[in-house]
This record gives C-alpha cells, structure tokens and sequence, in this order.
C-alpha cells in the first residue's frame, strides 16, 4: 500500500511538496516567551527573521509535477535552487502562512509567486496540511501547489480592461448617463398585451403614462462630465435633483422616446433641453442605446449628451440677423414680406399699415456723419418698438423707411397707434433736444380679401403726404428766419 501511496504522490498532476516544519517550533516557543504577539508585524519589521524562518524548514519530498513546473532537472538541482524560486514578491505571502501556523493553524493556503529555475515568474495557489499524527511537531506538512499563472494573467488583463472601459466612460468629453429602463420596458410590454397597436394615440389619451414612465427610470451612474455640464458638485446631488434637470420641453421629447422603443428603435438619437442645477438651460444632442447583451430587459443603457447650447445661441443668432435689422433691433425688410404673405393668407382681418419714414437723415449723416445719422435710427427703432406688442410687428424696410403691421385693427385702432407713436415720439425729443427725431407717418386698412401691396401702397401714398408737408413748412420756416428744425 505504502508503493501505490508513493506512486500517487510522484504522478500527482499538481506539484507536490513534502516539507518538514518542526523547526519552526522552539522557534515560535521562543519568540512568544520574548513577548512576541503578532508575528506578521513582527516578520514584516525585519525580514532578516523570515530568513531564519525558511532555515527552519527542510526540504523532503517532491514529485515529477513539481520538477516539470520549475523547470528542474532533479530534486537535488531543484533543492540547491530554492532562493531562485522563493524570492521577491512571495515573501509577503510567506508572512501569511506563517502567520497562519503561529495562529494554531493546521491547515494554510495562500495565493502567491513562485519563479522557475529560468526566471518565468509562476503565479500559484497553495494548500498546505499538517499531515495527521504530526500536529504535535509539524514534522510532515504536505503542500500542494497549482499553476494558475495564466487564470492570474487573464484577470490582469480583465481588470485592465475595466480600469481601462472606466477610465473611457469617467473622462468621456461628452455627458454619460448609465440607466436602467427595465421597468419601462414591462409597462410597454403591459400596454402592448392590452392590445394597443396605435401607441401615440394611447398616449394622446392617457398622458399620465408619459409621468409614470419618467418616474420608473433608475440611474445607475454618471460621469465627471455630465458633473461639470450640470454644475452638480457630486452623483448624489445630482440624482437627488433630477426633476430640476427634466423638465419643461423634457416631457414631450421623453414621449417621443417612448414612441422609439415602443416601434423597437433601440437606439436613437435626438436634440433635446434639460436645465443645469444653477437654472440654465441646456441644449443637448442626446444619443440612446440599449447596451448589448441587455436587449431582452432593457436594464442597462448608455446615454450621451452632448452640449450643443453654444451652437444653439449661434443658430438663433443668425436666424436673428436673418430676419432683424442690427442697428434698430426691429424685424428686417425679409420678416416684413414675409409677414405679409402670412397675414395675407391667414390674417385676422382687418389688417391695418403704418408706413414710417425717418424725415433728415441725409441731413443728419452731412452734418454729423454716419454716428449722427445711425443715432437717429435707433432711437426710431425704439420708438416703433415700444409702439407694437402682441402679434403687432415694427419693421425696418430700407435705408430710413419703416412699417408697422398691426394684424386685427381696424381704421380708428390704426389712429390710435399713430397717436401714441406721436406721443412717444415727442417724449423721445424731450431727451434729445439738440437733435429731434422726426418722423412722417401714413396708415391704411385692409379688409378681408384685399391686396396687401395695394394697402401698403395707399399708406405710403399718405406717408409721403405727410412728408411733403414736412418739408413745405421747414422752407417757409426757413424764408420766415425760424432754424431748420433737423
């Protein structure tokens, strides 16, 4: 029995280690009559004493495993080579099994390195056993060692990866948001086994569905970025505030989301507004994906947001300067035809037209140069635009003409405009005595059906009356001796 015992031992496929440790015994004894404790503080201030510790242990027994593994020739080139093999970043863990003897232990495992004979550094598990009927001297302790240096490379290589996919999603440049729309996706599924095939007029009907599903989202985490773009000082603010971020214009582009999912889009993408913490608005180009592997339950998406508010404020702007005059700040001569052509079609009639024209500008850019002249039309884009409110519009269409188009007025509300236009005229000039603003005006009104060139027409007929009479008095003004009056 003792040859079958003997023969298992050699073909073992693990490498097997048959050691004596009784020597650590009075060595043990002796430190805890010095008053030693805690024996891995103790090892771990000086290693010189886990030297004398390996010195204490003898070397029996290995099997053919063990010199396949360390790259040994026999156990005798393997035994004159242990310093090779036990070295460097093993002696921590040495500590431990040690620590685990000292502590009444029979029975230790560690997970370590070992190096072969050519330096391949070996990563390993180990079990040992005091072997039974020597618990009283430790003289047989049977240590098992297996191979694991590939498993041990491959988690390496797995944590890189994490470390490396964390790092990706914590220093993103852009907003991202991990969230779970698993229960989202159950109360489609319940809506959908009711037998609803036309899901944008369930919602039409039941808008309160668009709440609930708003309610069941989870977020599971956020970036550094999403941090910044929201001003929010750390995760919990910001999840603890999330209704200060979503709402608003959220809500119908969430429902369009709901339509996305609900017809198996999946993915998709989409501008939307959200709102900081400190109150600013947001624009975003937000992008959904449901992450693979998670397409059955919905439970973990990634969503991007990216911060195309600055964009945005350009694109308004330029839609501005498209249809606003810079200088006065009204509407362009652009939005003027084309309000026309709106009211034209749609009105509400009647539809009244003040044309405007700023009398001395000439004058004014001969006498004072264009900063004079420029003066006097913004000061005629402040009157004007104090003048129009609601669907009214104040107009700049040409060099010192204007309009004004009052949507709904009839004739006596057309007078009436002009005479508060008069009125505010008269205050703008008490504020600017030394150059007054003067303005010739003509109104007409349009009833349903009629040609709005043709209004305009008549009004500026009236306009240029107005004018003319303008003129006629500053010449009598002038052949009586009065100063020109611009």
């Amino acid at each position: 029995m003792a040859d079958v015992y003997a023969e298992m031992f050699e073909l073992a496929p693990v490498s097997l280690w048959l050691e004596d440790y009784s020597g650590l015994k009075p060595l043990f004894a002796r430190w805890r009559a010095e008053g030693v404790t805690d024996l891995r503080s103790w090892l771990r201030a000086e290693p010189t004493r886990v030297a004398e510790c390996a010195q204490c242990i003898q070397l029996l027994q290995m099997n053919r495993r063990t010199l396949s593994l360390f790259g040994a020739s026999s156990f005798e080139h393997l035994k004159a080579n242990l310093h090779e093999v036990f070295r460097d970043d093993m002696l921590d863990q040495h500590v431990e099994e040690l620590g685990q003897l000292w502590d009444g232990q029979l029975h230790f495992s560690s997970r370590t390195v070992n190096y072969s004979l050519d330096g391949r550094r070996l990563a390993i598990t180990l079990q040992a056993t005091v072997l039974p009927g020597h618990e009283h001297d430790w003289s047989r302790v049977l240590i098992a060692i297996d191979d694991v240096t590939e498993q041990a490379r491959t988690e390496r290589a797995l944590r890189a990866s994490e470390v490396y996919a964390r790092g990706l999603f914590e220093h993103s440049p852009v907003s991202l948001w991990v969230e779970d729309f698993s229960s989202i996706r159950r109360l489609l599924d319940e809506v959908r086994a009711k037998g609803i095939e036309d899901f944008r007029v369930f919602l039409d009907v039941h808008p309160e569905f668009v709440d609930r599903c708003m309610r069941e989202i989870r977020v599971l985490d956020v970036n550094r970025q999403t941090l910044a773009m929201f001003q929010a000082p750390d995760k919990r603010t910001l999840l603890n505030q999330l209704d200060a971020v979503f709402r608003g214009e959220m809500r119908a582009n969430f429902t369009e989301q709901l339509v996305d999912l609900w017809e198996g889009r999946t993915s998709h993408q989409r501008e939307v507004v959200n709102y900081a913490l400190n109150g600013d608005k947001l624009h975003v180009y937000l992008q959904f994906s449901v992450l693979p592997g998670h397409e059955a339950r919905w439970d973990q998406v990634l969503i991007s947001l990216t911060d195309i508010t600055a964009r945005r404020k350009a694109e308004a702007y330029l839609e501005y300067l498209g249809r606003h005059d810079v200088l006065t700040g009204l509407a362009n001569r652009a939005y003027f035809i084309e309000e026309l052509q709106r009211l034209e079609r749609r009105g509400p009639w009647p539809v009244t037209v003040v044309m405007v024209d700023l009398n001395g500008l000439k004058s004014a850019n001969d006498r004072g140069g264009h900063a004079a002249g420029d003066s006097l039309l913004r000061r005629t884009g402040e009157v004007l635009g104090k003048v129009v409110e609601g669907s009214m519009s104040a107009s700049r269409i040409g060099g010192d003409e204007f309009a004004l188009l009052l949507p709904g007025v009839d004739e006596r509300g057309g007078q009436r405009i002009m005479e508060q236009l008069r009125d505010l005229l008269a205050l703008n000039n008490q504020f600017h005595a030394s150059a007054p603003l003067h303005l010739s005006l003509g109104a007409a009104t349009g009833q349903h059906g009629a040609r709005l060139e043709a209004v305009i027409h008549e009004a500026d007929q009236a306009m240029y009356e107005s004018k003319r009479s303008f003129y006629a008095k500053r010449e009598r003004d002038r052949r009586s001796g009065f100063s020109s009056l611009d």
